[in-house]
């Protein structure tokens, strides 16, 4: 794993001069472990003791470390001009959870070998009963070349419209230069579930331009009202919005497992 002075610095700042070593095993760790889906006690001996793994992991989840290493990638790309801030797509994406999660403790778990707990616990764990049993929602924010801006993870029955502005709010890229960090996109791209009046009036106070289509019923009720029913309709009713170009944005595009 490479990075540049936004990560550099990071590192430097967390885990002192040997933290671009550690970063990069816990990382390869995570990566080989998420990919597989293998329990932590079947990792291979080159990663070390498992339990010491993920005492780490859990530590680090508790801390906001990885959100750290998150971000710092983020400036590097951001100072490298490879993130795409002209249209940034939105969408939601569901995922069962383990026949194990159920009866898990409400309380906020202590973070390992620390007198405290986590900064952003949930009570509910982010899991709740659905039609497919315990699911958890995951709400992602992505730029132009399918960088991950920001995320949400809610109860599975949890609707997508209400967490548009929470995870839009979580958008933040620090400059390396000074100043305020970034946080507003140009342009956004979401589906119809995110087409609810108080977003657009959120994304119209934002000065942050969007294209989200509406269902047909809508758009025909607002053309029987005529004057009455608000913004006009183009004639003829176009379907602008860019189903292929969205779809390569969304969050089914990144391999979720």
């Amino acid at each position: 794993m490479q990075g540049g002075l936004g990560w550099n610095h990071t590192c430097r700042r967390t885990w002192g001069g040997a933290g671009l070593g550690r970063v990069t095993a816990e990382c390869s760790t995570a990566f080989f472990r998420q990919r597989p889906g293998v329990p932590w006690r079947d990792l291979p001996p080159r990663f070390g003791k498992w339990k010491t793994v993920y005492d780490r992991h859990r530590r680090w989840s508790a801390d906001g470390t990885w959100e750290r290493i998150l971000e710092a990638l983020q400036v590097d790309a951001d100072v490298e001009s490879r993130i795409d801030w002209s249209m940034v797509g939105v969408d939601s994406t569901s995922r069962r959870a383990h026949q194990h999660a159920s009866g898990a403790r409400r309380t906020a778990p202590r973070v390992p070998g620390r007198h405290g707990r986590p900064a952003q616990h949930r009570p509910d764990e982010a899991l709740e009963r659905s039609r497919g049993g315990l699911t958890c929602k995951i709400h992602l924010v992505s730029e132009g070349r399918l960088r991950p801006l920001a995320f949400l993870i809610t109860p599975g029955q949890w609707s997508d419209s209400p967490q548009l502005i929470p995870v839009l709010g979580r958008i933040r890229v620090p400059r390396l230069s000074g100043g305020r960090p970034r946080t507003r996109p140009d342009h956004l791209g979401g589906d119809k579930a995110y087409r609810s009046r108080r977003n657009r009036r959120y994304l119209r106070r934002r000065q942050i331009k969007h294209t989200i289509p509406e269902p047909k019923d809508q758009r025909a009720n607002r053309r029987r009202r005529g004057s009455d029913g608000g913004r006009p309709l183009p004639q003829p009713v176009v379907d602008a919005f860019p189903r292929p170009k969205y779809s390569g944005r969304s969050i089914h595009s990144f391999p979720v497992r």
